[in-house]
C-alpha cells in the first residue's frame, strides 16, 4: 500500500476550502487546517494518511472547539478499499464527523458526510431477520466470535438433520424428509444443495453424496452441537458499490 504524508493533503484540501469563500489556515492550537469564513462556526479538519483510531481521537477532541469538525484521508481505489471507506463513514457518523477524502492524482476533493447529530435508523427487515434465525435455531451451538465457516446457523442445522435422515432412510422422496423431520423446506434445501451433501436420484427423490456423509460426521446430529471447527460453503458476499459523496445541506456549501 503507498504511504502518503498528511502534508500532501493541505494544499487541495484548503483550495476546496477556498473555493467556498473560507479564510484557510495550517496548524493553529494544533488543528491541522482551521478555516473561518464571516460569523460562521470555525471548520476544523484533521489530516491523515489513512483511517486510524488516533484520527478519530484527534477529531473527537476538537468538538470541544466547534461542531464543524472532518477528518481528511487519500481516496483509495478497489472493492477492499470501499469498504473500508463505508465502514468508517458509518462510523464517523455515529462520532457526529465529517469526512472528506483527496484523490493525489488530480486534488479532487469529495465530501462523503457533514459533521451533526447521529440519527440511526432502524432497519425493521433485518431486525426480523435476526430475530426469525433466532427463533428458528435449536439450542446455541455457535460459539460467540466464530468465522463465518465456523457458525452453525438454522439452515445448516436443518441439512444436517436431513442428511442424517438420509443415512439412515436412503433415498427419499422430499416429502417423506419433511414430514420424517419437520422440515418443511427439505425438498428445496436438497435441490439447492448448497454444502454438496446431496445427490438427486430422481426427480423429487434424494440420497446423501460421499460429501454429506463426510460433513455429517463432523457433527453430533442428535442435539445438533458442532465440533471446533464445522465446514460449509462460505455465504456470498454482496456486492459492493462505492460510497456517494454528500451534496445535499453541506456545511461548506
Amino acid at each position: 500500500m503507498i504511504r502518503f504524508r498528511e502534508t500532501e493533503l493541505y494544499a487541495p484540501v484548503k483550495g476546496y476550502l477556498e473555493r467556498q469563500g473560507f479564510a484557510v489556515k495550517g496548524e493553529i492550537a494544533d488543528a491541522d487546517v482551521v478555516a473561518c469564513r464571516g460569523d460562521d462556526p470555525p471548520v476544523i479538519v484533521e489530516l491523515k494518511g489513512g483511517f486510524s483510531l488516533s484520527l478519530l481521537q484527534q477529531a473527537v477532541a476538537r468538538l470541544v472547539i466547534t461542531d464543524a469538525v472532518y477528518v481528511c484521508v487519500p481516496w483509495r481505489s478497489g472493492r477492499v478499499a470501499w469498504r473500508s471507506l463505508n465502514d468508517n463513514l458509518k462510523l464517523c457518523r455515529r462520532l457526529g464527523l465529517g469526512v472528506m477524502t483527496v484523490r493525489l492524482s488530480d486534488g479532487l476533493v469529495e465530501v462523503h458526510c457533514d459533521p451533526g447529530p447521529y440519527k440511526p435508523r432502524k432497519s425493521p427487515a433485518r431486525q426480523g431477520r435476526l430475530l426469525r434465525e433466532f427463533a428458528r435455531r435449536r439450542g446455541d451451538p455457535a460459539r460467540g466470535g466464530a468465522t463465518r465457516s465456523e457458525q452453525v446457523t438454522a439452515y445448516r442445522q436443518d441439512a444436517i438433520s436431513i442428511a442424517a435422515y438420509l443415512t439412515t432412510a436412503g433415498p427419499s422422496k422430499g416429502a417423506a424428509v419433511a414430514r420424517a423431520t419437520g422440515i418443511q423446506a427439505a425438498t428445496r434445501i436438497m435441490r439447492d444443495d448448497h454444502y454438496g451433501w446431496f445427490e438427486r436420484v430422481r426427480v423429487g427423490t434424494y440420497t446423501l453424496s460421499e460429501a454429506g456423509l463426510a460433513g455429517l460426521a463432523r457433527y453430533d446430529a442428535t442435539p445438533m452441537l458442532p465440533p471446533v471447527h464445522a465446514v460449509g460453503r462460505p455465504e456470498p458476499i454482496a456486492s459492493q458499490k462505492p460510497p456517494e459523496p454528500s451534496d445535499s445541506g453541506s456545511l461548506l456549501r
